[in-house]
């Protein structure tokens, strides 16, 4: 997995994410199956952020599985250092890259099996902060509290999400095509929730999301 990139432009969006449309007709056998296609790639997402530990007690391993992102380690370094390490900021953006993949496959939206490498279709980007001048030391302790507002809203969409993909996946099957509203909604639930992360989860941003499905 490739940990460093040239810097984003001081312009640029804090954060930005899409996925291409399929102009074309999606395979159908791989949709149908796609639950159970996409089961070995979701191990080895969920895997990544694991930890065993051995209790001497009962002599048996016990596997603590986590997200991965770096939240905690990064809260400290803001609060203590004001600094953001460039190659725990590369880490966070590489793995919500291939979280971000792997929904993306699973709710339909491109029929490429995810690569751990390569976005293909699903580009998420987040501009490196200057800790000292683009991120309040304090506001990680509340951001989390603060954006509870977003957790409630999306808790909704996610749903209206998965129904979006039930219906699109009667339309691949019959017709080889992603209805183009469905597509934009889903994609759009997508984005409000990456925002909602490079706030709140991996701290790039201090700019409060956006209450929109839209870039």
């Amino acid at each position: 997995m490739p940990v460093s990139e040239p810097a984003a432009s001081p312009s640029a969006p804090p954060v930005s994410f899409s996925v291409d449309y399929p102009d074309r007709e999606l395979d159908r056998v791989s949709s149908a199956f796609r639950i159970i296609l996409a089961i070995p790639f979701a191990i080895v997402v969920s895997s990544i952020g694991s930890t065993t530990l051995n209790t001497a007690s009962t002599g048996r391993d016990l596997v603590i599985n986590g997200t991965g992102l770096l939240f905690l380690p990064t809260l400290l370094m803001i609060l203590f250092r004001q600094k953001y390490p460039r190659w725990w900021f590369d880490w966070n953006l590489q793995l919500l890259r291939l979280v971000n993949r792997l929904a993306a496959y699973l709710l339909l939206l491109d029929d490429h099996y995810p690569a751990t490498d390569d976005e293909r279709a699903v580009r998420l980007d987040l501009r490196y902060p200057d800790a000292r001048v683009d991120l309040n030391r304090w506001l990680p302790l509340v951001k989390w509290i603060l954006a509870i507002p977003h957790y409630i809203v999306l808790a909704f969409l996610f749903v209206g999400a998965v129904v979006a993909a039930v219906i699109a996946w009667f339309a691949i099957i019959f017709t080889g095509h992603y209805p183009r509203g469905l597509f934009d909604f889903v994609v759009g639930v997508m984005r409000w929730n990456v925002r909602v992360v490079a706030y709140a989860g991996i701290l790039v941003t201090d700019a409060y999301p956006p209450f929109r499905l839209r870039p």
